[in-house]
């Protein structure tokens, strides 16, 4: 694989892994997972969205079309990794969408302050959840045209 031309259409930013499992298992199923990359914690997610560490050789320019961001992880939490990636002029315009668990009213209103596109509360129930992450997958891959 050519690293300068590595392209991801979903980047899913989820340290649970049984839930990155669901997300990646529903989209799967509808074939909206082809090029998808589970980053577990925000500091993967820099450096794979700024071309550092690992990613060094990887263009800026190959943007993700989604970013399925997580709140509350280690390293580097969501709400920080929102705002590095909504305040760089090469990154601004990627659609983010938090999943989370937390509904609490502060990270809803942060994250939208941010620029977040959506976000969405994760269903503790298989076959909601299953249905949401697909849902987001056809609309932001298929029926949104982005810049």
């Amino acid at each position: 694989m050519n690293e300068e031309n590595y392209t991801v259409d979903i980047l899913l930013v989820e340290d649970n892994p049984d839930d990155a499992g669901l997300v990646i298992r529903a989209l799967k199923k509808q074939n909206l997972a082809n090029n998808l990359l589970h980053l577990h914690d925000g500091a993967q997610a820099l450096d794979f969205i700024f071309c550092k560490g690992p990613y060094e050789n990887r263009k800026i320019e190959n943007k993700p079309k989604l970013i399925l961001l997580d709140l509350k992880m280690p390293k580097v939490g969501g709400i920080e990794v929102l705002k590095a990636i909504k305040e760089d002029d090469r990154t601004t315009s990627i659609p983010i969408v938090i999943m989370t668990s937390s509904s609490e009213e502060r990270d809803v209103v942060e994250s939208y302050r941010l620029g977040t596109n959506s976000f969405i509360v994760k269903p503790v129930d298989f076959d909601n959840f299953s249905k949401a992450v697909v849902e987001l997958g056809f609309y932001w891959l298929l029926l949104n045209q982005a810049p």
